[in-house]
């Protein structure tokens, strides 16, 4: 194996990587309630070169000649919490979540089975029978895990306090379930912007507040995504070029002095 090449073509790997991210976050720095999400990489573990029979020092000499690397591997995708803006809409059905804490959803599959997941994005509407729901049509949750009814909604004066207290015409109806999580990092995403617990997940009160008729916007920074596009592309390059000058020698290793020789 040409060490050079390898490490090279290890290069090239996560830098495709690292660019599948950010243009990820670049399509999404319009969405509501959108985490960016960040890419690291790890050096690959360091292996003990040693040189053996080497014919100058002694046949039987073993003798070790420091440490190598085999190039980066990717390394861990993780999702960037912090609070985004706030956009007003005056829409009694949007909400934005200022601090920590998720709205819970009811999902449905196509194979009927039912899931409860997690958003940040607070743009909800109603049916026609009064249930509060995402843009896809899942249900939110309110207290006990229960879908959230509310009677009137064409016509009924709808309040929703800090607390997400649900009110009809100064009727109590419901509270929107909002729950946190004590490790991001266990949390997966599911797609429609929402996130599902895995394996090291622990649900804990949340202390967001909720704030009626604002949404929560993206919190990428395109001109700090542009940045790091570049530099991406700028590695990316270095790599290639590696590879094309490691080609190049073993073609004239093989063409020129195997030829000699």
């Amino acid at each position: 194996m040409v060490r050079g090449l390898y490490t090279a073509w290890t290069g090239l790997r996560n830098e495709e990587k690292r660019m599948d991210v950010i243009t990820n976050n670049m399509a999404n720095a319009n969405t509501t309630g959108y985490k960016k999400v960040e890419a690291t990489s790890q050096s690959f573990d360091s292996q003990l070169a040693v040189k053996i029979n080497d014919r100058i020092e002694g046949p039987d000499l073993i003798r070790s000649v420091g440490d190598v690397t085999l190039g980066v591997k990717i390394g861990e995708t993780y999702y960037d919490m912090s609070q985004g803006g706030f956009r007003q809409t005056e829409d009694l059905y949007n909400f934005a979540l200022a601090g920590r804490g998720f709205f819970t959803i009811s999902t449905t599959d196509k194979s009927g089975n039912t899931h409860t997941r997690y958003t940040r994005d607070g743009d909800f509407t109603v049916t026609k029978d009064g249930f509060l729901v995402t843009k896809d049509g899942d249900r939110v949750l309110g207290e006990g895990g229960n879908p959230i009814q509310i009677p009137g909604a064409d016509t009924a004066k709808i309040s929703v306090n800090t607390l997400g207290e649900i009110y009809v015409d100064n009727t109590y109806i419901s509270t929107l379930q909002i729950v946190d999580f004590d490790n991001y990092e266990a949390l997966s995403s599911y797609g429609e912007n929402m996130y599902e617990p895995v394996e090291g997940a622990n649900i804990i009160e949340a202390d967001a507040t909720v704030n009626q008729g604002y949404l929560e916007m993206s919190n990428v920074n395109m001109v700090t995504e542009m940045v790091d596009m570049i530099a991406v592309t700028r590695a990316y390059e270095t790599n290639q070029k590696m590879v094309q000058s490691i080609d190049q020698i073993l073609e004239k290793t093989v063409n020129e002095i195997g030829r000699v020789g």
